[in-house]
């Protein structure tokens, strides 16, 4: 069995919801029925090696450049309660079985929902939606696409934990 899996997820209305227009979606898949979902999200999220660590900072100095948010948020805090922060994500909301975290920006809206479906296999879901506000979010989506896979798979895996687990 793989860690994670790339796989095709249906959107469900509340999830169609959360932007106004969605141009781009992906999902990822790992297995994990140890952890509760803030335990997970926080595998995810804050466990980075320092090759990325190193690739955020590459990426926040070229798009400074033109003029997209790199700041710290004034509000930003690590609680992790909706309207705080998990890394530079803020926590739009939160459940026993799901948190979605997202960034509004000029460029382009996200949200990133991390779910726990309870299934035997790959339960962990992590599915990214991007709104396009305007030309620069497409094209600088279209840019970062093969790096955004490789980066949300490697962040995915940090959650992965074997069990044996009867479903």
């Amino acid at each position: 069995m793989k860690k994670v899996i790339e796989e095709h997820k249906e959107l469900t209305s509340e999830m169609i919801e959360l932007l106004n227009k969605i141009h781009f979606t992906d999902t990822f898949s790992t297995t994990n029925h140890r952890d509760n979902i803030k335990d997970i999200t926080n595998l995810i999220f804050n466990t980075s090696p320092k090759w990325l660590e190193l690739l955020f900072k590459l990426r926040n100095n070229l798009v400074k450049i033109i003029g997209l948010k790199t700041d710290i948020p004034k509000d930003y805090n690590e609680t992790f309660k909706v309207g705080g922060y998990v890394k530079f994500f803020k926590i739009y909301s939160i459940s026993n079985r799901q948190v979605v975290l997202g960034v509004d920006d000029s460029h382009l809206n996200f949200r990133a929902i991390i779910e726990n479906n309870i299934s035997k296999n790959y339960n962990i879901k992590v599915t990214t939606l991007v709104q396009f506000n305007n030309k620069k979010g497409n094209i600088y989506m279209n840019i970062i696409k093969p790096f955004h896979r490789l980066v949300v798979k490697k962040m995915v895996k940090n959650a992965f934990k074997t069990t044996n687990i009867n479903l």
